[in-house]
């Protein structure tokens, strides 16, 4: 089955900085991949890249349609999603406000208000109250459901799980499940190994630049080599 984001030979800069140095990776249809690594190594760049946020030079295929060089509001109206470490809500509108900011006019979502308060009943509690107060888990399932209400068919999440407490780490890895079971695609940026491991079907692992290490958790477990040398502090 061909993928659905297909990156090759992907080089990204911030001004004369030479971040990424031929990045190849690929998401199929309804699968959950992990892009693992050390802080520094370039996994949050990958995405930013894929995004149209960073100068970028190589292949970005998107539905088998290239998309580098698009602008990131282009990329995302074509179905590609995006959640930034960052949690960027808009802080001054309440709950509800940023759900329904998140949604694309003229277009038919299979993501409804009434399934990201199901997910996150805690958001449903919230819904009047505005975003700027709300906790940093709160924001991060927030961010996540926002996103969801464009419709994505693919969505590269970012590092979800920084900073949150072990029962919102849970909460997240669950969301991302529920993704995959409506045959949503997602990348995920994680720093918690067990995490990835948990919920990834397959795993790429990110040093200096560049792809070092591809295959399932299986084969990452048993490759002590690749954990010793690319993971472990």
């Amino acid at each position: 089955m061909a993928p659905l984001l297909e990156i090759r030979g992907l080089h990204a800069y911030y001004g004369k900085s030479h971040v990424l140095h031929g990045v190849d990776l690929a998401v199929g249809p309804g699968e959950i991949v992990s892009l693992l690594g050390r802080n520094g190594v370039g996994r949050s760049t990958t995405i930013k890249a894929a995004m149209g946020q960073v100068d970028a030079q190589g292949s970005v295929c998107f539905k088998g349609e290239e998309i580098l060089g698009l602008k990131a509001f282009e990329i995302a109206h074509k179905g590609l999603g995006y959640v930034p470490e960052s949690r960027e809500v808009f802080p001054t509108l309440t709950v509800e406000q940023n759900l329904l900011l998140g949604e694309k006019k003229g277009r038919r979502s299979r993501w409804s208000r009434a399934d990201m308060y199901r997910l996150f009943p805690r958001l449903e509690e919230r819904r009047h109250t505005p975003a700027g107060v709300l906790s940093g888990g709160e924001q991060q399932m927030l961010t996540l459901c926002r996103t969801m209400m464009g419709d994505p068919d693919l969505v590269m999440v970012d590092e979800p799980t920084e900073g949150l407490a072990p029962r919102i780490v849970d909460m997240v890895a669950q969301f991302l499940l529920a993704l995959q079971a409506r045959g949503i695609s997602v990348l995920l940026v994680e720093q918690k190994l067990a995490i990835a491991m948990e919920i990834s079907q397959r795993v790429y692992v990110m040093g200096r630049g560049a792809i070092v290490f591809e295959g399932t958790p299986a084969q990452l477990r048993a490759d002590a080599v690749a954990r010793r040398e690319w993971l472990e502090v």
